[in-house]
């Protein structure tokens, strides 16, 4: 019978649910609203997904293998509001009162510990794994058992990634977005990619070669079938392209400790639960709670 584990991708659905949403404080004057979005988010993924499991990512605030590799690595992004960073300890601790495993890291990102579990499920027996996010970075992982749920407009319409809704999408399958973000860079991100590199004519080279590693062999043969211009870009920007491929890698071989039976979902704290949610004043979402139950 099939299982399913839900990876939440949380740095990434806090922010997503803070600009989603309206301001939201509770009386003392914190301010709630990512939190309730995340919550909106999780329990509709919960219900939808029939989950079995789940398991929480966050990022650290210390620089990660990315920052030391490129020094500008995220250097444009604005500092994170203080309203999302006050939110971080809140969600920790719902997350802790529905008995939902936390991993942060130093050093990685919450991308490459969610990589790492997919690697570590990956031979476990009937095990679906969808990763909740608000953002698409996650799209390299997926396969026939790894799917991307994520919001459309704002966070109550969600869109499921699967294989052919990547293709569909991107022109590219999963394991080539890597090659195709080394191409096209990803200004989140601060990474480059290759100057004069769009979308269509990335997608069109990944298709043609697979990956930029058989791209640049071609390259250096002069037996490459592209547009001079096009030549030119990629050959004057080979180190960037190889770079930007490295930096959106995510690595799936952190040293975590994980097991798929800790992560066994609905045997929470139902009172410590209403407790914090009467604190934060989400009144609507307590009569959800017990239908959460396994």
């Amino acid at each position: 019978m099939e299982k399913r584990l839900i990876i939440i991708d949380s740095n990434a659905l806090l922010h997503r649910s803070f600009h989603a949403l309206p301001p939201l404080t509770n009386k003392s004057g914190q301010e709630t609203g990512a939190v309730y979005g995340y919550l909106l988010t999780l329990f509709k993924a919960i219900n939808d997904l029939k989950a079995n499991y789940v398991v929480a990512c966050f990022d650290t605030k210390m620089p990660t293998f990315r920052h030391e590799m490129f020094k500008d690595y995220k250097a444009q992004r604005p500092q994170t509001p203080s309203g999302i960073i006050s939110q971080i300890p809140i969600t920790k601790e719902v997350l802790q009162a529905f008995r939902i495993p936390v991993f942060a890291k130093e050093g990685v990102e919450a991308d490459d510990l969610i990589a790492t579990i997919c690697e570590l499920v990956k031979n476990e027996e009937n095990i679906k794994v969808y990763i909740v996010s608000g953002d698409l970075d996650n799209l390299q992982l997926v396969n026939e058992n790894v799917k991307v749920y994520t919001m459309g407009k704002g966070i109550r319409d969600t869109v499921i990634y699967d294989i052919n809704k990547v293709e569909e999408r991107f022109g590219v399958k999963p394991e080539q977005m890597v090659d195709f973000k080394a191409l096209i860079g990803d200004p989140s991100d601060n990474i480059p990619g290759v100057e004069g590199i769009g979308k269509k004519t990335a997608a069109e080279i990944i298709q043609k070669y697979d990956n930029i590693k058989n791209l640049y062999e071609e390259l250096a043969t002069d037996t490459a079938v592209l547009k001079p211009k096009v030549k030119e870009m990629l050959k004057k920007n080979k180190e960037s392209a190889l770079m930007s491929r490295e930096l959106s890698q995510m690595k799936k071989d952190v040293d975590i400790e994980f097991k798929i039976e800790d992560c066994k979902f609905g045997n929470f704290d139902q009172i410590k639960i209403e407790e914090i949610f009467k604190k934060l004043e989400f009144n609507s979402l307590i009569p959800r709670i017990q239908s959460l139950k396994s």
